[in-house]
C-alpha cells in the first residue's frame, strides 16, 4: 500500500489542489488526511474533492480546529470514512485512528483519547501490519520539544505503548513537520501540510 499522508492544511484548498496533484502523480492507493483540515469549523469547500476528482481513497480524521461533527458533515458529503474511533482493512493492513486534541475546539481528555483509539484498534488487532493516525503527537518525543504551548497526548502515548502499532501517523505541531522518530517500537512520522508519502 502506498499512502500520501497530510495535515493541518487550515482551509488550504490551493494546498489540497498540489496534494491531490502528487497523489496521483505518486498512484497512491490512499491518501490519509491527520486534522486541522479547516480553520474553525469554517472553509470546508475544496477539502476533499480535488481527491476523489483524481480517483483517491480518502480517509479523515478531525483536528483540534474542527469538530467532529464538521469531519462527520464532510466524510457523509464526499463518503469518505472519518477514522475518529474506527478503523478500515485493506489486505492485512489496518488502520484506526482518533482525531481532536487535548486542546482545542474538539478538546478530549486523555482518557477519552486512548478509549477512542482502542475502539478502532479492536477490530484490526489481529492484522499483520497496523497503522494509527491522530493529529496530536505523543508525549516523550522530540516532536514534543519543538513547541512550548502544544503539548503532546499522553493517551496517544499510552496507545502506542498498548497496541504497538507499526506506524503512527500525525502533525498537529507545524514546526515538527517532517520529523520521523521511534518510540518503542513504532515509527512515529509528523506529516505535516507538505504531506509524506509512506510505503507499506
Amino acid at each position: 500500500m502506498k499512502i500520501l499522508a497530510a495535515g493541518d492544511i487550515h482551509g488550504d484548498t490551493r494546498r489540497v489542489q498540489e496534494l491531490a496533484e502528487q497523489a496521483e502523480k505518486e498512484q497512491v492507493d490512499l491518501v490519509v488526511l491527520c486534522g486541522d483540515l479547516t480553520q474553525n469549523d469554517e472553509s470546508t469547500k475544496g477539502l476533499i474533492g480535488p481527491f476523489l476528482n483524481k480517483n483517491k481513497k480518502v480517509v479523515i480524521i478531525p483536528g483540534n480546529h474542527e469538530t467532529l461533527a464538521t469531519a462527520d458533515f464532510l466524510a457523509q458529503l464526499y463518503d469518505v470514512t472519518n477514522l475518529h474511533g474506527y478503523s478500515i482493512k485493506n489486505n492485512n493492513i489496518g488502520l484506526f485512528g482518533c482525531g481532536g486534541a487535548n486542546i482545542g475546539t474538539a478538546q478530549l481528555t486523555e482518557k477519552e483519547i486512548f478509549e477512542t483509539l482502542n475502539q478502532g484498534f479492536q477490530n484490526v488487532k489481529e492484522l499483520e501490519k497496523k497503522i494509527m493516525i491522530t493529529h496530536v503527537h505523543p508525549t516523550n518525543t522530540k516532536m514534543e520539544k519543538f513547541s512550548e504551548f502544544v503539548l503532546g497526548s499522553k493517551g496517544v502515548e499510552n496507545a502506542v505503548r498498548t497496541f504497538k502499532p507499526d506506524l503512527l501517523l500525525c502533525s498537529h505541531v507545524h514546526e515538527a513537520e517532517g520529523i520521523e522518530e521511534m518510540l518503542g517500537g513504532t515509527k512515529v512520522i509528523n506529516v505535516g501540510r507538505t504531506g509524506k508519502i509512506i510505503n507499506i
